[in-house]
């Protein structure tokens, strides 16, 4: 790996982790494991009370990206608008199939979850599992709307509700 992919990230910058969603650099610091010194990203989740490091050389391989532009963003509140894709498969291969979207760490992939996911007050019927999905997914979408947009989760969270219940009127 050249060393060019290594300086991408910088500490204090949000990056987009697949497994985990979006996180802070803390630093980068150098670690002795299994007699090998590695360069790590200390990433910070602050929502998750989490602490990850991830090899420097390994990050893009993982997946981990910075965060979308507001283009991709503004693609992800299209995908929102759109009309949910209703798939007569098995639950169980639905549900993986939006677990490996929303572990995916794609912006875009994660609002069809939400938007295929969503429910209106009027249409409450959903099982605990579908409801845990939606619910990482949203937590995702919003995360990262808020982190795109320097502002706090509570307008991301407005803003991803308002297009949801305008989708629905």
């Amino acid at each position: 790996m050249s060393k060019a992919k290594k300086l991408d990230f910088r500490p204090n910058e949000f990056v987009v982790y697949p497994a985990h969603g979006v996180g802070k650099i803390i630093k980068i610091e150098e670690q002795e494991i299994a007699g090998l010194s590695l360069e790590l990203f200390v990433i910070a989740f602050e929502k998750d009370k989490m602490t990850l490091r991830v090899p420097t050389n390994k990050a893009t391989e993982v997946g981990m990206r910075g965060l979308s532009s507001p283009d991709v963003v503004s693609k992800a509140m299209d995908t929102l608008k759109g009309k949910a894709r209703v798939k007569r498969a098995m639950w169980s291969r639905r549900a993986q199939e939006y677990e490996q979207k929303i572990n995916s760490g794609d912006l875009i992939s994660i609002a069809e979850v939400v938007r295929d996911l969503h429910r209106n007050d009027d249409q409450r019927e959903q099982s605990y599992s579908e409801r845990q999905l939606y619910e990482a997914a949203l937590e995702r979408l919003t995360r990262e709307v808020a982190a795109v947009a320097d502002g706090d989760e509570t307008a991301a969270q407005k803003k991803v509700d308002d297009v949801l219940t305008s989708r629905a009127a």
